[in-house]
Formats: C-alpha cells, structure tokens, sequence
C-alpha cells in the first residue's frame, strides 16, 4: 500500500484500534496530549514539527497552555485519511508517552455550522466570499487556514424559519458523557438517528445535532 493510497472507513477503524490516544473525528484524526507544565508542551510541539518535516506531512497543532489538540489528515488527496496519517499519530504518540504527556480523549471535538437550504449552489459563493472559504469537493466550505469551524449545506425541500444550526463531532466513545450532561440540564434528546447523530433541543426550541463516527 502506498502511503497515498486513501484509507476506507473499516481500514481507518482497524488502525485507530491501535492507536489508544487517537478519535477519529469528521475528515480526520484528533488526539488532545496534556502535558505536565507549557514548557514541556512547547517541547512536545517541537517534536511533532520535527517528525512532520521528516515525513513531509504536517498535522494542524493548537497549543494551549498545556495541553495540545493535533489532528491529522491528507490534504493533497481531497482531506481523506492515508497511511501517512496512521505514521505520523504513531509517532507523535510515543513522543508524547516518553515526555510523560497524558492523553485527553475527552476533550476531542469539532464543530460545523450547517444551514439548511433547497439549494446550496444558490448561496454558497456569498459564504465563502464573505468569510474567505473555499468549496470542497463534497459541496461543504471550509477555511483554508483550517481555524474556523466549516459550513455544511444540509439540503432540505422545506427549510425550517431558522436554517443555522451547529453540529458538535465528538467520538462516540466520548459521547455517551456529553449525552448524560444534557440530559442532566434539561434538554431534549432525539436519538433517531443515533449514534451517528443526536438532535439536541434546548428550554427554548434552538438546536444543536451531537454526531460521532459510528454508523456514518
């Protein structure tokens, strides 16, 4: 296999079964490292651009404080996941392991702005011009520096009065104490299209859907 060769769903599942530290998440794979003080994490970051020049292959790095949220995918082959992927969390993970960082699992997350619309090509130029996003190949916009969240255009023949709502990707190993916390605040859960999706409705009828990779 070629290390550009693109990975299906059951092939990424099988890897990422034996990567412990690492979710997949929507277009990618994320893991969150906590480190014991920002040093150590600035020294984590700096092994992880060390390992990204060696292999020409560069994972998104948010530093904060003391803990980093990396994901990974293959941009030159339309965002897909690749075996390229798979060797670079590999050996972020071990460096993180012998600096002594600690995986977060639970603190992995994405999120999406999805707006319903009968027609998507009708819009979609008026987003990404207004906030400088490029179309992708399956329609959604997205941020070319890969920091805002993306626009999804759900279609629907019959949009709803408000068209915007979020979409929070979480794993589903991670989703099930999201889950307990909202029903614990008192909002309405709509498991029709679990686990791969979860329409949350709060006290006063505004939406979030909570997906995961599972079933999609």
């Amino acid at each position: 296999m070629s290390d550009t060769d693109i990975l299906d769903n059951q092939q990424v599942r099988e890897y990422v079964q034996e990567l412990p530290d690492w979710r997949i998440v929507t277009g990618a794979i994320s893991a969150v490292f906590e480190a014991k003080t920002a040093a150590e994490a600035i020294k984590l970051f700096g092994l992880i651009a060390s390992a990204a020049e060696i292999d020409n292959h560069h994972p998104d790095v948010d530093w904060r404080y003391n803990r980093l949220f990396v994901s990974t995918t293959s941009h030159d082959v339309g965002s897909a996941l690749t075996t390229r992927d798979i060797a670079l969390a590999t050996k972020i993970s071990e460096h993180a392991q012998n600096l002594g960082a600690i995986a977060r699992p639970e603190l992995i997350s994405s999120m999406e702005i999805v707006i319903d619309t009968d027609s998507a090509e009708a819009i979609s130029a008026q987003w990404a011009a207004g906030l400088g996003y490029t179309e992708q190949d399956d329609g959604s916009l997205a941020d070319p520096h890969r920091r805002m969240p993306a626009i999804w255009f759900q279609k629907t023949q019959s949009p709803n009065p408000n068209r915007l709502h979020l979409d929070l990707w979480k794993p589903y190993s991670e989703s099930h104490a999201v889950l307990d916390k909202l029903d614990a605040s008192g909002a309405t859960a709509d498991h029709k299209y679990a686990p791969s999706c979860v329409v949350i409705t709060d006290a006063q009828g505004n939406r979030f859907c909570l997906c995961t990779e599972k079933d999609r």
